[in-house]
């Protein structure tokens, strides 16, 4: 993932402006700034690159689900649709606006499988969140078709496909909000930080009063601001935005070397019969930050993971089934409902009756599955090795 590798210069330079002013807050002391508002000059340029009419920065990608769905009205008792395959904030986020997470079933997309959704909407459902997980998208004419007939919202967590589009639009614009993650491994990196993006002023104006304590930001002064509702405190930082600002007009050239990179080392695990790939619902839009690929059964796949790790190659090749942050199978805090503070009834039993729950069909997609992470600091040789050693290792586990 490109963010951090390509650090330097620009970014610096973006972050010495704000040191030089000393105002490293996203609001107020107007005077003191000399014109340096980083913050409001990024969510211009993620408006003007991402074709969303509006966008309002958190401190988090975490933090931007959490605000989006306090803004669309996710609350007590809904239930959001979510895939059993993302990162934990997905359920997080969820769970702190006291909504009930409903984890269903992925397919080969490593997304949202469709027929699963519809099968678990029930009257408590109020969203639907599809994960556009390492770098494509889902299936989003279906999930937008089942949106549609059903009356629900359609949030799209697109943290990790920045850059990402289907059908010519932007991940994360096509929703009634998208959101994006800047931590340290995305696609663009403000150290840490997200956003929320969306084309409804309304949504808009309550995610900027949520993530400043509920200020309406209408006074001539924080101290004369008015709160029409309760907030937090979710906001984004002069000096991350700073960084961010630096980084988003760098988007283009990530893309590019990204998709050459993701495609020349495809070509060469192509020539593996045995190997199939990812189903992308649109192929031109695929930002490539992974080449995610499947061996045939199971045992096939953990006889390849464990023979990278004895060779000590298996750094930037990921085997999501054992992973303890993106998958179902491993998440025994979510499922025991394990929480700090006492979460709902209806919070827990649903939490809990996750135990009992069938994931077959997404361990039969998760289980033979890897993703290969696309670095832009490769060369050719590079690719060229770490694509012959995938393959060498793969017909040694295969018996070719």
């Amino acid at each position: 993932m490109p963010g951090f590798e390509f650090f330097g210069a620009e970014e610096r330079k973006e972050v010495n402006d704000v040191l030089q002013t000393g105002i490293l807050m996203r609001y107020g002391f107007d005077g003191a700034r000399n014109g340096i508002w980083k913050s409001q000059e990024l969510e211009k340029a993620i408006c003007e690159t991402f074709g969303s009419e509006y966008a309002h920065l958190t401190s988090s990608g975490t933090a931007a689900l959490t605000t989006a769905m306090a803004a669309l009205g996710v609350g007590a008792g809904d239930e959001v649709i979510m895939p059993a395959f993302t990162f934990v904030a997905s359920f997080e986020a969820i769970l702190s606006v006291g909504a009930i997470p409903v984890l269903v079933d992925v397919d080969d997309t490593l997304t949202l499988k469709p027929e699963a959704v519809k099968a678990a909407i029930t009257p408590q459902t109020k969203c639907i969140m599809p994960v556009h997980m390492c770098g494509s998208m889902a299936d989003l004419d279906a999930l937008k078709a089942i949106c549609a007939e059903h009356n629900l919202l359609l949030l799209e967590d697109a943290c990790q496909s920045i850059g990402g589009t289907y059908k010519g639009k932007k991940l994360g614009t096509i929703g009634d909000a998208g959101t994006f993650s800047f931590d340290f491994v995305k696609t663009i990196t403000c150290a840490e930080g997200g956003v929320v993006m969306t084309n409804n002023k309304e949504v808009l104006t309550k995610c900027d009063g949520f993530t400043d304590h509920g200020h309406d930001h209408l006074g001539v002064d924080r101290g004369a601001d008015l709160h029409p509702f309760i907030g937090y405190n979710f906001r984004i930082s002069e000096l991350h935005a700073a960084v961010g600002l630096a980084q988003i007009r760098k988007l283009d050239t990530f893309l590019s070397i990204q998709k050459r990179n993701h495609t020349r080392l495809k070509n060469i695990l192509s020539t593996v019969p045995e190997i199939s790939f990812r189903r992308v619902p649109d192929a031109e839009g695929d930002s490539c930050t992974f080449l995610s690929w499947f061996l045939p059964t199971e045992e096939a796949t953990r006889a390849f993971v464990t023979e990278m790790k004895a060779q000590g190659i298996m750094p930037g090749n990921f085997y999501w089934f054992d992973n303890n942050w993106h998958y179902i199978k491993k998440w025994d805090h979510l499922k025991r409902a394990k929480s700090l503070f006492p979460l709902s009834l209806d919070q827990q039993l649903s939490l809990m009756n996750l135990g009992s729950k069938d994931f077959s069909a997404s361990d039969a997609v998760m289980g033979r599955c890897i993703s290969t992470a696309i670095s832009l600091l490769w060369n050719d040789e590079q690719i060229d090795a770490k694509g012959n050693k995938i393959v060498e290792v793969v017909k040694q586990v295969l018996g070719k």
